[in-house]
């Protein structure tokens, strides 16, 4: 349709970020297929916000108004699914790029041309070997070494694979040794990684120091002067109290994990 079209128009970059996401559709595809979704979703969320704000008295007719205020940002976040698998992505690729990288050059120091060390690194383990395959298949197909290096660099969603790439062909293009520019590079990328996980200790130190006073110490204490003062002034403590306080403990023990996780390195040791 042609309004999926001129909707596909405001997002320039959708085409390249569907490509390096690994989504198989055009942009006018994907645009259809969120406004569809976001058509559904909305009417749901919708129908069930209204039934819940009607019974604290709102006036029916303002159902369809909440409709439009739910639709524009429930599609907003579909289409934002494209930028998380993107993401997603850099990060597993980050994870191993480091081995990948190696990988490469033990090939080269090996004696191999460097048209069969990729091939080889395309045969190998990790999500970083895909980018290796695409370019194996681009040079199949009839695309100069140095081109198949600079399209696997500009959309690939790894900032640090990128920089293999691109130190690779800037090689191939000056015409000096490969494996001193690739070497160079995969030295700065561990120092970044040390730096990360130095990062990481000094950080886990303080978060783990709030965890212990927040999720252990003060829960355990108030929870025992709570019952000590409550059988001392003769106070009734109900069973619904236990589960409201278990279920704030629950939450910040959610939260503490999600921190812990969100702070890790990605770093593949």
């Amino acid at each position: 349709m042609e309004f999926f079209n001129r909707m596909a128009k405001k997002y320039p970059e959708l085409k390249r970020k569907l490509y390096v996401a690994g989504i198989n559709k055009t942009p006018k595809q994907f645009v259809a297929q969120n406004f569809k979704s976001s058509v559904m979703l909305t009417l749901i969320l919708t129908i069930g916000i209204g039934m819940f704000a009607i019974g604290f008295g709102m006036n029916i007719y303002m159902v369809p108004l909440l409709y439009f205020i739910f639709f524009f940002p429930v599609f907003s976040l579909l289409m934002r699914v494209v930028d998380v698998e993107i993401a997603k992505f850099a990060k597993e690729i980050d994870r191993d790029v480091l081995f990948a990288g190696r990988f490469l050059l033990i090939k080269l120091n090996s004696g191999r041309p460097l048209i069969n060390a990729i091939v080889d690194a395309s045969n190998s383990y990790g999500v970083a070997s895909k980018y290796f395959r695409e370019m194996v298949k681009d040079i199949e197909l009839g695309t100069p070494l140095e081109d198949a290096l600079q399209k696997a660099s500009r959309y690939c969603p790894s900032k640090k694979m990128q920089r293999i790439l691109f130190q690779i062909s800037n090689a191939l293009s000056i015409g000096v040794d490969v494996t001193d520019y690739l070497e160079a590079i995969l030295d700065e990328i561990a120092a970044d990684q040390l730096l990360e996980i130095q990062k990481y200790g000094r950080k886990l130190s303080g978060i783990t120091m709030f965890y212990m006073l927040f999720a252990v110490i003060v829960p355990s204490l108030g929870i025992t002067m709570g019952i000590t003062v409550a059988s001392l002034v003769s106070i009734q403590v109900s069973f619904g109290l236990f589960l409201v306080v278990l279920f704030f403990l629950t939450l910040i023990e959610l939260g503490f994990i999600t921190i812990f996780r969100q702070i890790r390195p990605n770093v593949n040791i």
